[in-house]
This record gives C-alpha cells, sequence and structure tokens, in this order.
C-alpha cells in the first residue's frame, strides 16, 4: 500500500513540476502516473549504471556532473511517453531538481508517521 502511495505521491509532485516549469508538459494525470512509474524504473535499472560509468567526471566535477545524470533520465522519460513532454535539456535538469524537492517534501509531510 506504501508503495502506490508513494507512486500517486510521485505522479502530484510531476504534475507540480509541469504547472511550476513552463518547458515541462504532463497532459493528464494518467500520463503524469505513467511517467512517475518510468522515472522510478530508469532510476532503478538505468541511472546507477550511467553513475558507475561517469564516475571520473562526477569526482572531477565534486559531484555536480550527478545533476546532468538526473537531468538525462528525466529528459528520456519525456521522450518514451506519450504526453509528458520536456522541453530541452536544461528545463529537464532543472525539472529533475525540483522533482526530487517535491516529492521529497510530500512524501516526508504525507508519510512521516507511516512505516
Amino acid at each position: 500500500m506504501r508503495l502506490i502511495l508513494l507512486w500517486i505521491l510521485n505522479a502530484v509532485a510531476l504534475l507540480a513540476v509541469a504547472y511550476l516549469l513552463p518547458a515541462i508538459h504532463v497532459a493528464s494525470f494518467g500520463a503524469a502516473m505513467l511517467a512517475a512509474l518510468l522515472l522510478g524504473l530508469v532510476n532503478t535499472v538505468v541511472r546507477p549504471l550511467l553513475l558507475l560509468l561517469t564516475l571520473p567526471v562526477t569526482l572531477l566535477t565534486l559531484g555536480l556532473f550527478i545533476f546532468v545524470v538526473n537531468g538525462l533520465m528525466f529528459w528520456l522519460a519525456g521522450t518514451l511517453i506519450d504526453g509528458f513532454a520536456v522541453g530541452g535539456f536544461w528545463p529537464a535538469v532543472f525539472g529533475s531538481l525540483l522533482y526530487s524537492v517535491v516529492s521529497w517534501a510530500l512524501s516526508s509531510l504525507l508519510l512521516s508517521g507511516k512505516h
């Protein structure tokens, strides 16, 4: 049950990001649910591999390259799902950062007392 609630909260966070950033478009709540699912899968499967492959660059940039990797994962999800569009690289980087913050805030506010 907690996993489904987190999935819904991530979809709501994605809708909030689309509302706050004009370069990101989410057509419906269903598209947000699908995008949140794909973002979760991509961040679970592809992101660790990319972080490992880009470790030298990440170390040279003192960890700032992780923002680039997160933006690329966000942009990838935007290209794979109809109804979820990201308007370029920099909107993807800012969108992924804002998505992380909003998702964390919603999760900590609404799920703080439940285990």
